[in-house]
């Protein structure tokens, strides 16, 4: 499938959108930058998991993950991690889809920013998933395991984010063995809760968050995404000791 890119000034362009909708843009040739990417397989996907119930967003985030990773993760690198590429491949050939799924877009541009335009970096829903799927896919061969590590990441979410929003933990081994400690531990449930009784903190302060804050802290002189599982566990279990000073009942095997 050949993708034309996107030139500047798409962003932010009220006649940009308004072409979207009437569905003008890939006659439009002032959109283009001259660039061409070929993939040989660009299947639909979801691309916004902000709403609905817990089960839902789930399978909408494991559907997103096993399809980008079935597909995207054959091309380069510098294309799938590219922000032009998802635009482009967005706001011109899947207009259809996205109207569909997300009628909300059709309310005004900012839903159309939002939900289509986002920047891509750690808050885009469709960069989380390239970067989960491509980490997993680097770790792990399996494809049940593979399935359950992308569980795993949404059983974290909010825990995932902090860690894809620092740039020095973006590191495959690193998000693994976060995980297993946490899945062995059986501490997602921990790692989501509130931290209520610290006046000196944040008003939505969240246990793992705070760990992730802590590793970040103590880098450089602790180079924690370059440590073994268990040397990591064990730093890891002290930060959450600062923040949690309940029972720890790990998984049984």
């Amino acid at each position: 499938m050949e993708i034309r890119l996107l030139k500047k000034g798409y962003k932010n362009n009220e006649q940009f959108y308004k072409d979207f909708l009437e569905d003008q843009i890939l006659i439009n040739e002032e959109y283009f930058s001259g660039e061409i990417v070929f993939i040989n397989s660009a299947p639909d996907f979801p691309i916004y998991m902000a709403k609905g119930s817990e089960q839902e967003r789930g399978q909408l985030f494991l559907e997103a993950f096993e399809l980008i990773s079935s597909s995207y993760l054959n091309t380069n690198r510098d294309i799938h991690f590219d922000e032009v590429f998802w635009h482009s491949l967005l706001a011109v050939y899947k207009r259809d889809y996205l109207l569909e799924q997300y009628p909300q877009i059709k309310d005004g541009i900012n839903q159309f920013n939002n939900i289509v335009l986002k920047d891509f970096n750690w808050e885009n829903y469709i960069y989380k998933c390239v970067l989960g799927a491509q980490y997993v896919n680097d770790q792990v061969t399996d494809l049940d395991e593979r399935v359950r590590y992308y569980g795993l990441i949404f059983e974290n979410l909010d825990l995932y984010n902090y860690i894809i929003k620092y740039e020095i933990f973006r590191n495959d081994s690193f998000l693994k063995n976060i995980l297993d400690i946490i899945d062995e531990l059986n501490l997602s449930k921990v790692m989501k809760a509130k931290i209520t009784d610290r006046d000196d903190l944040g008003a939505d302060e969240r246990v793992g968050r705070r760990v992730i804050f802590e590793f970040n802290k103590s880098y450089p002189i602790i180079m924690s995404p370059m440590l073994e599982k268990e040397d990591l566990k064990e730093l890891f279990l002290e930060y959450l000791s600062y923040y949690y000073q309940g029972t720890i009942q790990p998984q049984l095997m």
